[in-house]
């Protein structure tokens, strides 16, 4: 069983030799944006064993982080963050998951720019004000139709 993946070995191959293919030499970053794969230390990577055992023992910690996040969804408490953190810790060991994280990072990057374009800003604004006005209206007629009364206590 290989716990490396051909992408990692490919790229630890480019910069170990110091070309990262467009003429450019790897500081410790590639075409890509950075080095993919283990961040163990050396001790732990010098032995097979041991280093499978440290990535077992990443997944599952990730694992506890993610499931932890999963349940916090629907119930109170950041669940999503924690969701990322789990990510960020398997990131640590593994390129599936490093490749995810850059992905979610672009994304999100893209999403705030987008949210801090001014036609965007005061759409958002205009619908929201709307909905205001909307709701506003529904617990006025509520209120003008039963008083102050909570919905459960209507009909008696």
């Amino acid at each position: 069983m290989n716990a490396e993946s051909d992408e990692r070995r490919e790229v630890a191959k480019v910069g170990a030799t110091g070309a990262t293919g467009d003429g450019a030499t790897a500081t410790g970053a590639t075409a890509v944006g950075g080095l993919l794969g283990s961040k163990a230390p050396q001790f732990i990577q010098a032995s097979r064993t041991l280093h499978l055992s440290w990535q077992v023992g990443v997944f599952l910690v990730g694992l506890a982080i993610v499931a932890a996040g999963v349940i916090m969804l629907p119930l109170p408490g950041p669940g999503w963050l924690v969701i990322f953190g789990g990510m960020a810790v398997w990131a640590t060991e593994f390129v599936w998951a490093q490749l995810v994280l850059r992905w979610t990072k672009r994304k999100v990057t893209e999403a705030a720019h987008k949210a801090l374009d001014p036609r965007v800003r005061r759409r958002n604004i205009i619908l929201t004000a709307i909905g205001l006005v909307i709701i506003g209206t529904g617990i006025a007629v509520y209120v003008w139709n039963y008083g102050f009364v909570m919905p459960w206590q209507v009909g008696r």
